[in-house]
Formats: C-alpha cells, sequence, structure tokens
C-alpha cells in the first residue's frame, strides 16, 4: 500500500508539467490532424495525435529525455536499456544529446532498421535471448555491473511523467477534448496520458487498447517465448508495479484488437490519411474500425498514434491483403499444356480483359500431373471484383480448369 502511495504522489499532474522542460530542446510538438474518413466512416468527430512523426519515430522520447534528466551527475556515468526498438533508440538519442555512454539490450531478431538508428546515435548494441525480459535482465545486469544507471521502458515514475507530455499537449491544443484512445503495452503512455488529461479535465474518457495476442491488463496469461504480432511495440506480457495501479487508478476501460484489424488500419491510415503508422501505433484506430471502442457522440475523440516505425519487410504483406479484400488482386492456380506457347496462351486471356500480370510461379512438384502438363500460379492487378470474374470466366470459357485462390 506504501509504495502504490509512493508512485501516486510522484507520479501527478506536476510531475508531468515539469517534465515539459526535460525535453523542451528535443521533443517535437506533434501536430493533431482531423480525420474526415474515420470520421465520416464511424461518426463523431475524430481526430489523429501523430506521434509517429515523433524525433526517433515515436513516443518514447519524451520519457526518455525525462528520465535522463532525472539521474542528475549520474547520467555521465552512462546509461543502459532493454527493448525491442523504440525505447532503445529513444534512450540511444537521448544518451547522444547529454553526450553520455549508453549500452542497449535487444532480443534476437529485433528490428534491423531500429538496431542500426541506435548504433547510429553511438550506443553499443547487444543482441541477447528471445524476449523483452531477457534483454530487460541483461540490461540490469550490465548497469549493476558498471555503475550506469538502467532505464526501464514504462516502469518507471519520471518515464511515466515523459510520456504523459503528450496529455498536457491534446488538452491545449483541442478545445472539445471528449475522449483519448490511446496504445496500451507497459502503460507508461497510457498511465502518463491519462494522469495528464484527466487531472484537468476529468470528464474525458481514457480508453486504452492492448493487441489480443499479448493482452495482460486484461488477463490474458502470456505465453512462452516471442509473441507474434504486428504490434511488436506493446507486446508486454507483464504490467509494471508502477503501471498496473496507475491503469487501473486513471485509464476509463481496456479493450484489445485482432490481428486482422491491425492490419487494416495500417493500410488505411497510409491510404488515407497518408501516415506511416507501425502496428503498435495502429490499434487504436483499430479499435474504432473493429466497434469495441466508440467515438465520443460530442466534442473530439483523439486517437493517438504512438510510433511510425513501420518494418519495411512488412509492409508488401499488408498491400498484397488489402488489394485481395478490395477486390484489386486476382490470384489462381491453373494447369496448362507443358509446351511452348502454352503459357502465353493463358496470359494472352487475361491480358484481353484487362488484367495486369504482377508475377507467375510453375508448380511442378507434389500435383498430379501430366507428363505434358504443369501447374501455374498467377497474380494479376484488376480494377476490381467484376473484372476479376470476367478473366476467370474468359479463361475458363477458353477450356482452363482454373481455381481462384
Amino acid at each position: 500500500m506504501g509504495i502504490l502511495c509512493d508512485v501516486v504522489d510522484v507520479v501527478n499532474i506536476d510531475a508531468v508539467r515539469a517534465a515539459v522542460d526535460a525535453g523542451r530542446d528535443v521533443v517535437k510538438r506533434t501536430p493533431v490532424v482531423p480525420s474526415v474518413t474515420l470520421s465520416e466512416m464511424l461518426g463523431g468527430t475524430i481526430s489523429l495525435k501523430a506521434e509517429n512523426l515523433q524525433r526517433t519515430g515515436a513516443f518514447k522520447i519524451r520519457g526518455a529525455m525525462n528520465k535522463l534528466a532525472s539521474l542528475g551527475d549520474a547520467v555521465n556515468r552512462g546509461v543502459t536499456a532493454g527493448s525491442a526498438g523504440n525505447h532503445a533508440q529513444a534512450i540511444a538519442f537521448a544518451a547522444h544529446h547529454r553526450g553520455v555512454p549508453c549500452d542497449i539490450f535487444v532480443p534476437a531478431g529485433a528490428s534491423v532498421s531500429k538496431i542500426e538508428s541506435c548504433r547510429g546515435f553511438g550506443a553499443v548494441v547487444h543482441e541477447v535471448g528471445s524476449t523483452i525480459s531477457e534483454a530487460l535482465t541483461a540490461a540490469k545486469e550490465r548497469a549493476d555491473a558498471t555503475g550506469m544507471s538502467f532505464c526501464h521502458p514504462f516502469d518507471d515514475p519520471a518515464v511515466i511523467a515523459g510520456q504523459g507530455t503528450l496529455g498536457l499537449e491534446l488538452v491545449e491544443d483541442v478545445d472539445d477534448l471528449a475522449c483519448v484512445i490511446v496504445p496500451l503495452g507497459g502503460g507508461g503512455l497510457a498511465s502518463g496520458i491519462a494522469i495528464a488529461v484527466k487531472s484537468q479535465r476529468p470528464d474525458v474518457r481514457v480508453i486504452a487498447v492492448q493487441a489480443a495476442a499479448c493482452a495482460p491488463f486484461l488477463g490474458a496469461q502470456p505465453a512462452d517465448g516471442p509473441v507474434l504480432t504486428l504490434a511488436d511495440g506493446i507486446a508486454v506480457k507483464h504490467p509494471g508495479a508502477i503501471t498496473r495501479p496507475l491503469v487501473e487508478q486513471w485509464v476509463d476501460e481496456v479493450v484489445a484488437v485482432d490481428e486482422d484489424t491491425i492490419a487494416d488500419a495500417m493500410v488505411l491510415l497510409m491510404e488515407r490519411a497518408k501516415l506511416y503508422v507501425e502496428g503498435a501505433g495502429a490499434v487504436g484506430v483499430a479499435a474504432l474500425m473493429r466497434g469495441i471502442a466508440a467515438p465520443a457522440a460530442l466534442g473530439t475523440t483523439c486517437v493517438v498514434l504512438s510510433g511510425g516505425n513501420v518494418d519495411l519487410g512488412v509492409v508488401p504483406g499488408l498491400i498484397r491483403r488489402r488489394e485481395t479484400q478490395a477486390g484489386r488482386r486476382l490470384t489462381v492456380f491453373v494447369k496448362i499444356d507443358d509446351r511452348p506457347g502454352g503459357l502465353a496462351r493463358l496470359l494472352a486471356i487475361f491480358a484481353e480483359v484487362g488484367a495486369n500480370l504482377l508475377e507467375v510461379q510453375h508448380v511442378r512438384e507434389g500435383l498430379d500431373l501430366h507428363v505434358r502438363e504443369t501447374g501455374v500460379r498467377a497474380s494479376f492487378e484488376v480494377r476490381g471484383r467484376d473484372q476479376a470474374q470476367a478473366a476467370i470466366a474468359a479463361a475458363r470459357s477458353a477450356g482452363y480448369d482454373l481455381h481462384q485462390e
């Protein structure tokens, strides 16, 4: 009980306001962008807090700057951190800004671009274990062995207060703020924003969103090993000792969204809002699209897009999925004569109806084929479902046994 009281006393609106000075030379005041698309789609007035445009591509720089400022002279011995990427980049940037040593520990398989970013800021990066927990343990051990200061990604009052500066901006920039929807991983951002907002505007509703694949605030039991989710930035298996009670006290509701909806939200933001947002940053929009979070009937609902550090390898898959759902991508499998001109004759049929070939693959293994046959899997760009069906009908009329995939 004493620990909880101490936390509540330390992490308050005054601490959040004090954190503004710590990041004044570095932290950007990111824009709040009205979303006509989401407002028309879902009703209400919806805006997006574009924290994906923040320094290092995510909100984490707010907490990192405040954490290093809180260390006083001890910061000169250097800092360590364990993270899957965004917190690591923020601590590395903050350490570079302060001119102090920095050791970063990441789990194996962490984003190469984020690792290279940390190294670009002068940090020494160590890949250890396969989970964030193992990276955190290694970072703590390094701090204990060297006298460096360990910087927890979320379970730290200075970090929470720093993240809360985003909430101050929302209150100042959105006059009719009625609801804030924010991603929830370890709870530093969600609790910091909730404290900053509700201390001034207790009527504002704060909804926190987890990925269903890793939702410990909703009682989900974490599986062993890495979590497979597009929202890897919030795939935190255990709430913090500090953040859990703060989230329970200040956040009005916690919900979780599935992977398909996260993917849809990422593509929608790219396609309609022209904003490049990572899975963890898109969960608030996903919650609105899925209908598990509703925009306020009166006033503005602001969705926090917490980061934009998307792994480039994910993007082609998102685009293919979106094109298929929209009927703009057609993939078929068909058996053809394995003779010169066999493939050309098939493709000519699709070309005649305006289907544009994207890729083609011969499949000869694992199929019941005549010795003079080959299997072909081909993908086409089409203008919509009607054109796709016209192409399929034309091929079948020409005698091809074609299957849509």
